[in-house]
């Protein structure tokens, strides 16, 4: 599915080989191996990577365009590397519940942090899951000692169903009701789709 999502601050674009180096220096990074419960991987491995989440119909990986960065206005197809400050993901990978996705988001360029492009690129991920693959719950599993992410998704409605001792990690849930899937519905009005 060859789609770019528009919101107000950032532009999600699909995950292009011409990515991959950036994705791979930010993935050197030992605080972002450690927030992304990451190996690190050698160059190659990253480019096989890629070519693998994109051919996954269980996942959907976007890149986040910060639209402050973007150089010479927006052009769908192009990666824009200029702009390029996290990844936003979904896995649908629970047998018993395949509209069930998790949901993960990375948003490494520090000068990027804290201006709200996590936020708004969850809430564009979800409306688009919701859209696309029928999905009427999310869960997203973060490391119990990353509090920027979990204040995030608790000021998006989540709520912890579970804490692993051993992964040191907590499981946050938001179901999608009705009124939360008409809200999300309005961003999916933003979407820009190309084939």
């Amino acid at each position: 599915m060859n789609v770019s999502l528009e919101g107000e601050k950032v532009i999600l674009v699909p995950y292009m080989k011409e990515h991959v180096p950036k994705y791979h220096q930010w993935m050197q990074d030992p605080a972002i191996l450690q927030a992304t419960a990451s190996e690190p991987l050698t160059l190659d491995q990253e480019y096989d990577m890629q070519i693998s989440w994109v051919q996954d119909p269980l996942k959907q990986t976007f890149i986040v365009l910060d639209k402050e960065l973007v150089v010479g206005g927006f052009v769908h197809g192009e990666p824009h590397i200029e702009a390029m400050v996290g990844d936003v993901n979904i896995f649908m990978n629970d047998m018993d519940d395949p509209r069930m996705a998790e949901v993960e988001i990375m948003i490494a360029e520090q000068r990027s942090r804290g201006k709200g492009l996590a936020k708004e690129s969850v809430l564009l991920m979800m409306a688009f899951a919701i859209e696309n693959f029928g999905i009427h719950v999310f869960h997203a599993k973060i490391g119990e000692s990353n509090e920027a992410s979990l204040n995030l998704f608790q000021k998006l409605g989540f709520k912890k169903i579970s804490h692993s001792e051993i992964f040191k990690e907590i499981t946050l849930e938001l179901p999608i009701t009705e009124s939360k899937g008409e809200e999300l519905g309005h961003l999916i009005r933003k979407v820009v789709t190309h084939s």
